[in-house]
């Protein structure tokens, strides 16, 4: 469904041409400050504008129509809603019939039997995820000290992200991308085994995001290569400080006081302007379809801010149930 979180629940809203699209956060405690510029600066690094990233511009400025008071959370449900202003619909009027390859225009088409919204992806386009960002500025806030930083570490498998966008953009086609996460200053014990582990909790929200296709903690496959001997991290002092960090900050399904470090596997963005092999689902005829409009050369490069806001969310979530905080003030 369209709802994530046990005591800090997320619910995300709109399609990507409708006429909003939002987030509404329950169960976020009352007395956090906050206003509307406070958002600014990670919606601004989710925006588009550097090259590789679509021509859609969006002014993003969000509207907080309930769960504020005078400058601070009220603790009731948190509703924040982003216009869609830079909206043309006629692109995409052509391709109701023809599903494009990669995307879940089909899978969409025959869940919701023929009744879900084609226009850039409707619900399933990362459009929502602006919503995200802007929940995950108050769940930094709840993690206090904790810092939660993402980046991308290379783009069709080169360093220069920005360069190989551009390049498979002049080129018709799209790039994937390896993003890092680490989060410092988290404390031991967050996670609540045994089938809600802060990795499975994490995976869970993170796969949420269109193009994810793998994660790994730490060492992560590269542990199945190791003995025991190499892989163990050795333990330092009695609060859990390794000299190592293979595990990635988690043991037993718990995060254990060091740096929680993963990464995750971008595919490359699938509406690319090369010809593409589909079905028209009228005739049941294979086609050729080129897709038109707007459209990232490569989604990963505007992805580690909403990496960093869902993982704050996880985290944040995790955080009020070890406190045993379902309300009341935030001190």
């Amino acid at each position: 469904m369209n709802t994530f979180g046990r005591l800090l629940r997320v619910h995300l809203l709109g399609e990507s041409h409708g006429p909003v699209v939002g987030v509404l956060l329950d169960g976020c405690p009352a007395g956090l400050p906050l206003a509307p510029e406070d958002l600014e600066a990670d919606l601004a690094r989710r925006r588009a504008g550097a090259p590789g990233t679509t021509a859609r511009r969006e002014a993003d400025r969000p509207r907080v129509l309930s769960g504020l008071h005078q400058g601070r959370t009220t603790g009731a449900p948190l509703l924040i809603a982003f216009d869609n202003g830079d909206v043309d619909s006629a692109d995409y009027a052509g391709l109701e019939h023809t599903p494009r390859p990669g995307h879940a225009d089909l899978a969409a088409r025959q869940k919701y039997a023929g009744c879900a919204d084609p226009r850039g992806g409707g619900h399933f386009s990362g459009r929502l995820t602006v919503g995200l960002v802007a929940a995950g500025v108050l769940a930094k806030r709840l993690l206090g000290p904790a810092r939660v930083e993402a980046r991308l570490l290379e783009a069709g498998g080169r360093p220069d992200a920005e360069a190989a966008a551009a390049e498979a953009a002049a080129a018709g086609d799209s790039a994937g991308g390896l993003i890092e996460c680490r989060v410092s200053g988290l404390p031991a014990g967050l996670g609540e085994p045994f089938f809600d582990p802060v990795e499975g909790l994490l995976a869970h929200a993170l796969f949420a995001l269109g193009g994810v296709r793998g994660i790994e903690f730490g060492a992560g496959f590269a542990s199945a290569r190791m003995r025991g001997s190499e892989c163990n991290d050795p333990i330092l002092d009695p609060a859990g400080r390794t000299a190592t960090n293979h595990a990635g900050g988690v043991n037993g399904g718990l995060t254990n006081g060091n740096p929680l470090v993963f990464r995750l596997a971008v595919k490359p963005t699938s509406s690319i302007a090369l010809p593409q092999r589909t079905v028209d689902v009228r005739s049941g005829q294979l086609v050729e379809l080129r897709v038109p409009g707007r459209h990232d050369a490569c989604h990963a490069l505007r992805l580690p801010v909403v990496v960093e806001a869902v993982t704050a969310l996880v985290l944040a979530d995790l955080t009020l149930v070890q406190r045993g905080l379902a309300h009341g003030a935030w001190t």
